[in-house]
């Protein structure tokens, strides 16, 4: 199929009118997200999870609430295909694991040096108030002995609160240094994680693109297929969301069951001849309506 080719569009067998096609398309959009950054299946992926998640997870439910691209990759992954990005994406994996981030406690570090560099000025203050008291002993000579232990014993004092300060600095510039290195490679993992999404995207895209053509014949036997325009690649789809999931789940080789939801069941009571069984070839679970 090329750009300029379009498909026929046939009727809609489970359709009695042209009035009915039409209120299921206002119930359902007409477009497809067809961009895997506009939604994803379950909402997040770790970093280790495969550019498309389990084919049951995506299609056991209709609609599945997923994009287009996804959905059709999804049933791709189900035929045992895979992208040409698997050895990227590993790689990638690879180096995202191996980052180590260093835990840091920078508060910690500046709480002790603030209580150290405290420490140290009150012990200042200890000092010269007993050299103060060496002084005035000794203008009235009186016995400084005292005093000058009590000089002595805050002096020494006041040089190991200075040690303590200067290890204390010490620390703090080393985990400044840690959280510097912390921050870069934050920085690292995240453009990696960045560059895995893509390559993720590039490979939910190539396998949909793979598995396109078998979607656009599934259309036709499938309710509201007929009258989509499929166009020649999934951004050109124009058609009800319900009509993409059910051709993906057609093509699909999965065991199911697959849910149905209201608008989904509703669409194949409207010929009861053609059963969801029959159509999307999986066993699927009714809504009680």
């Amino acid at each position: 199929m090329t750009g300029s080719e379009k498909p026929e569009r046939t009727a809609d067998p489970f359709s009695h009118s042209e009035g009915s096609a039409s209120a299921m398309r206002e119930r359902d959009l007409t477009r497809v997200p067809s961009d895997d950054r506009l939604a994803s299946a379950d909402g997040s992926q770790s970093d280790t999870a495969p550019p498309v998640p389990d084919p049951i997870e995506v299609l056991g439910r209709i609609p599945t609430g997923t994009t287009l691209r996804t959905e059709i990759a999804a049933a791709a992954r189900s035929q045992g295909l895979t992208s040409s990005f698997a050895a990227e994406l590993s790689t990638l994996h690879e180096s995202i694991e191996s980052i180590e981030i260093p835990s840091v406690d920078l508060e910690g570090a500046r709480r002790q040096l603030a209580e150290a560099t405290g420490e140290e000025e009150r012990l200042k203050e200890r000092v010269a108030e007993a050299r103060g008291n060496v002084r005035a002993r000794r203008e009235v000579d009186a016995d400084p002995t005292e005093s000058i232990a009590d000089l002595e014993a805050a002096a020494a004092e006041l040089s190991a609160a200075r040690t303590e300060r200067i290890a204390a600095e010490q620390a703090l510039d080393r985990a400044r240094e840690r959280a510097a290195t912390a921050r870069d490679r934050r920085e690292q993992r995240l453009a990696l994680r960045d560059r895995l999404e893509n390559r993720r995207r590039d490979a939910r895209s190539e396998l949909a693109d793979r598995a396109y053509p078998a979607f656009c014949e599934a259309l036709s036997a499938v309710p509201a297929g007929p009258s989509a325009d499929p166009g020649d690649a999934p951004s050109a789809y124009e058609g009800t969301s319900l009509a993409a999931s059910f051709a993906a789940v057609r093509i699909a080789k999965i065991d199911g069951p697959v849910a149905l939801g209201p608008d989904a069941a509703a669409a194949f009571k409207r010929r009861d001849e053609l059963t969801p069984e029959t159509v999307l070839g999986v066993p699927v679970v009714r809504p009680d309506f």
